[in-house]
């Protein structure tokens, strides 16, 4: 069938993304499911920095590519096995890495490490080695498997988690993405107990998601690093003690603690960043990071400390999610108004208008844009 994707065809675009225009819309082929897939038609796309790092380069990929990965949908056809699963109308969530069920990161718990689904995403495939994307005869690649931002897509069942249709589905697709890694952070990877001190830096969707995780899950207090005033504001609006200027630094988030900090969770993805996360952690602290620099930066710490100040550094991907498990545990968390979501939404545009919406996420004025078809 015919369909409109975004499609990028070649990594390192500079902004502003307006005039340069890296992604262009087109009208391209998608093959039927595989039985182990589904058709779906997207519904509301949001707009990550994981998207802007294969634009920008920092993050290559095979090309060409059809953009997109945090999602709603709407299942129209299962393929034979996904049928056992699914059923045309269900409505889901898209999440960013399938989690194939037999390798051993998933027979150990720890399907967010699944070796198979980082393989085909690596690859542009779905996780069955197929693509079923094409223009003019010629292969497109997908993007961890959802190539979300078109108005339909093929998507692998273990891609894919029910959820009741009664979500607006601008809310709904932040929950594939931004809430999955933010939250999961938090609870997670962090591992959270109640009363513990939280410091969150960067407050995109993805730093947002982790405070409002953070709060939810009883830490006091907990202290928002960015440079954006309005992104503070909103910040202590949710109920952070306090809101600082990245310049402002240690001691203001000491000197609003009285303390150095238990849990320190780093979205920004820049190396240096994350050695200053690293720093203000106490003694025995932990310090955990879902950023993703550029793949030639490197960290600097004191190699001493991980064991003169007992300190633990961790990277979570995905959250340390099982999405099936983790995304329902949060819409239930935003049903009783415990994560405000919603508070994450900057705007909702047609997706005609994507190269403009990513030099505002590029700027750092956005918070979760979304996109619909």
């Amino acid at each position: 069938m015919k369909i409109t994707a975004t499609i990028l065809d070649r990594i390192g675009h500079q902004g502003p993304y307006a005039q340069t225009c890296p992604l262009r819309l087109a009208e391209i082929d998608l093959a039927p499911p595989g039985p182990d897939e589904m058709l779906v038609k997207i519904e509301a796309a949001g707009l990550c920095h994981s998207d802007l790092s294969v634009i920008n380069g920092d993050r290559p990929r095979p090309m060409p590519m059809a953009l997109g990965h945090e999602a709603v949908a709407t299942v129209l056809e299962p393929g034979s096995i996904a049928a056992k699963h699914f059923l045309p109308g269900d409505r889901v969530v898209l999440s960013f890495l399938p989690l194939c069920g037999y390798c051993p990161s998933c027979h150990s718990g720890e399907g967010y490490l699944c070796g198979n689904g980082a393989a085909a995403n690596g690859a542009g495939t779905l996780l069955s080695g197929e693509r079923r994307l094409s223009e003019n005869g010629h292969e497109v690649q997908h993007h961890l498997g959802s190539s979300a931002f078109a108005s339909h897509a093929v998507v692998d069942r273990r891609s894919a988690v029910k959820i009741d249709s009664d979500i607006p589905v601008e809310i709904a697709a932040l929950f594939g993405c931004a809430v999955l890694t933010g939250a999961g952070a938090v609870l997670n990877g962090g591992a959270l107990r109640a009363g513990e001190s939280v410091v969150v830096y960067g407050l995109g969707g993805v730093g947002l998601a982790a405070l409002m995780a953070a709060i939810a899950g009883g830490a006091h207090p907990v202290i928002a690093i960015d440079p954006v005033p309005e992104k503070r504001a909103l910040a202590l609006e949710l109920g952070a003690l306090a809101a600082v200027p990245p310049q402002d630094g240690e001691e203001a988030v000491v000197a609003a603690l009285g303390k150095k900090p238990d849990l320190v969770i780093e979205t920004v993805g820049k190396a240096p960043v994350l050695a200053k996360a690293y720093g203000l952690a106490r003694r025995g602290g932990r310090i955990v990071t879902v950023g993703l620099p550029n793949p030639a930066d490197m960290l600097a710490i004191p190699a001493v400390s991980l064991v003169g100040d007992g300190k633990t550094l961790m990277g979570s991907y995905m959250g340390n999610a099982i999405p099936s498990r983790d995304i329902p545990r949060y819409i239930a968390l935003w049903r009783a108004g415990r994560m405000p979501v919603e508070k994450l939404l900057t705007s909702v545009s047609p997706l005609s208008e994507i190269n403009a919406l990513f030099d505002e996420l590029a700027s750092g004025t956005a918070i979760r844009q979304v996109v619909v078809p």
